[in-house]
């Protein structure tokens, strides 16, 4: 069992004014299990969590006055960006590496993860949403991150704005990172439209809150203070946003 909760709330959601953010794959920690020194490469790396995205995360709640939750775990102990029954909820191999502790799982061995991660993490994200909510509207943003490259391709685009059904929302957003100096882009590096939006799209719609998750090249996240000089754009730009 995990010698803490699963999850970080950062903000006051009982005094928030601003939005509701939600970090998925803020942390590379493990939880009753050892890494290999193969398997640390992949948790250090994309594989185990997005670099920078809890930096980020944090400093927005302090400039918009909003409220987050953040994993505290690693996504490859088991995602919390994808529902229970996908194929890549625990994965098996990073890159033709195979990741030791996930070899061999038994369905219990799943749902041992399920009810001791993915499921708390879920429900501290609805609890502090609807302590949000309950002092008024707010607009529900999902930060990550993303590699400057990807199987040898650069990636020109340095936010991504993906979305479900949320393509006017996503084009005003995107426009206002554009205006802020931002090479921006819809729906990529993924597409919110393939599953790839899975938590805040669930909590969104649960809660009857307008959602958007924003990708962030990694590369422009390089430590604390760079992070926070993306966060400041960021927040005037999520000022066109009205929940």
């Amino acid at each position: 069992m995990p010698d803490r909760p699963p999850f970080r709330v950062v903000g006051d959601p009982d005094h928030a004014a601003g939005p509701f953010f939600s970090c998925e794959h803020a942390s590379n920690r493990l939880v009753d299990v050892e890494a290999t020194p193969a398997d640390r490469a992949v948790l250090d790396d994309h594989w185990g969590w997005d670099p920078g995205a809890a930096w980020v995360t944090e400093a927005l709640v302090e400039l918009t006055g909003g409220v987050a939750v953040l994993s505290d775990f690693s996504r490859l102990l088991i995602d919390p960006n994808r529902p229970p029954e996908s194929p890549s909820l625990v994965v098996t191999h990073c890159d033709g590496h195979p990741v030791s502790f996930n070899q061999g799982l038994g369905a219990a061995a799943i749902e041992a993860r399920l009810e001791a991660l993915w499921r708390p993490y879920h429900a501290a994200l609805e609890a502090t949403a609807r302590r949000r909510l309950a002092r008024g509207p707010a607009y529900f943003i999902s930060v990550h991150s993303f590699t400057p490259t990807f199987a040898g391709a650069r990636r020109p685009m340095e936010v991504g704005v993906l979305f479900d059904d949320m393509e006017d929302d996503a084009a005003r957003l995107a426009d206002a990172l554009t205006a802020e100096g931002f090479a921006t882009a819809l729906n990529a590096p993924y597409s919110g439209r393939n599953g790839l939006i899975y938590s805040i799209e669930r909590h969104g719609r649960a809660l009857g809150a307008p959602h958007l998750e924003l990708e962030i090249r990694q590369d422009l996240l390089a430590d604390p203070g760079a992070a926070a000089a993306v966060a400041e754009r960021v927040a005037r730009a999520l000022t066109t946003l009205t929940p």
